[in-house]
């Protein structure tokens, strides 16, 4: 039996969910997330719990079990209390603000990167003195919120040697020494 699978899922107050033609739905206070469920594995809604049920134990239904299972914790919790990453700019004349949905970044190339935010997620960019600018991304939906992250890394992502670049908070690069300390 999965570990994660067999796990029932708890409902906070002011969840809820619909299971209608193999798509779920999870409305709460954050927002709306909708999922398509495989037919073979079975969701069941009981008092404040949700129940993932695999039919036998071949090796695509096993794997459909867990990862069912965390999508729809990760629905139930998006929507409950939301998600939230924080990502850190380090350089010399790097730069990130927000106007509303559009997020603004000067990474030392010749132009500057507009990224149009999609409306689930919030975007906003900090720059205060002597600090790197940080930008905070919120939403109710993980996977949107990874997706975005992801890309906005891929514009510069951390270099071993100064550690410039975009990183999230907290992340620990692993830095190189650089020639002067091999020609000793």
């Amino acid at each position: 039996m999965s570990r994660i699978g067999k796990l029932p899922i708890e409902l906070p107050a002011g969840v809820t969910v619909e299971l209608k033609d193999n798509v779920l739905t999870v409305k709460g206070p954050k927002g709306e997330l909708k999922q398509n469920i495989n037919p073979n594995i079975k969701v069941e809604v009981e008092d404040n719990q949700i129940k993932v049920s695999r039919p036998d134990d071949e090796r695509e239904s096993r794997a459909q079990h867990g990862l069912y299972r965390a999508l729809i914790h990760n629905m139930v919790v998006g929507v409950s209390t939301g998600f939230k990453k924080e990502m850190e700019i380090v350089g010399v004349g790097y730069r990130a603000t927000s106007n509303g949905q559009v997020l603004e970044l000067a990474l030392g190339y010749s132009h500057a990167i507009y990224l149009k935010m999609p409306p689930e997620v919030k975007v906003e960019a900090k720059s205060e003195r002597n600090k790197n600018p940080l930008i905070t991304l919120e939403s109710c939906d993980k996977q949107l919120l990874g997706q975005i992250c992801a890309k906005i890394r891929s514009f510069r992502k951390p270099e071993p040697y100064k550690g410039k670049g975009v990183k999230f908070v907290g992340e620990v690069i692993r830095r190189k020494s650089g020639k002067t300390a091999a020609a000793k």
